[in-house]
């Protein structure tokens, strides 16, 4: 029940802040417009490595053991401040079947890794923010997920 309070509280920020980044033409503040793609940036916490994704609006990219799916993405307008929202879902995907090894210490929950908070695995469902990646992010004690950029369309 404090999960599902706390996912509350943090849809309702995240909508505040996105209905205040959606100002009406004329309006000062940013005005973000759709995009067709969305530039994220994950980074291996294990090898230090960062790979640039690119991914088109409703497309899933698997990279690791996450699967992420794009479902909107917003860039600011040229003139005002650089700002780029997109709503992810990130999911975890399971290891590879060779590559599991029998567990010496099966009742303990170390290393248990990221904790699914939905269905098929889902880890993470919200907006991310370029400019604040830390105010909604990806609690994963492998990987760190944030949106670089928003375009017309990904790269090819």
């Amino acid at each position: 029940m404090k999960l599902l309070a706390g996912l509350l509280v943090s849809g309702v920020v995240a909508l505040a802040l996105a209905a205040g980044a959606f100002a009406q033409d004329g309006e000062p503040g940013n005005r973000l417009q759709p995009a067709g793609a969305a530039k994220l940036r994950a980074l291996d916490k294990i090898t230090g490595n960062s790979t640039d994704i690119s991914a088109r609006v409703g497309q899933s990219i698997d990279h690791g053991r996450l699967k992420v799916t794009v479902r909107a993405c917003y860039q600011s307008s040229p003139q005002d401040a650089p700002e780029a929202a997109a709503f992810l879902e990130i999911y975890s995907t399971a290891p590879p079947k060779e590559h599991k090894t029998p567990n010496p210490i099966s009742d303990s929950n170390m290393h248990r890794g990221a904790q699914p908070i939905g269905e098929n695995g889902l880890l993470f469902s919200g907006w991310m923010y370029a400019s604040s990646p830390g105010l909604s992010a990806l609690e994963h004690p492998t990987y760190d997920v944030w949106v670089i950029s928003c375009s017309a369309s990904a790269p090819q």
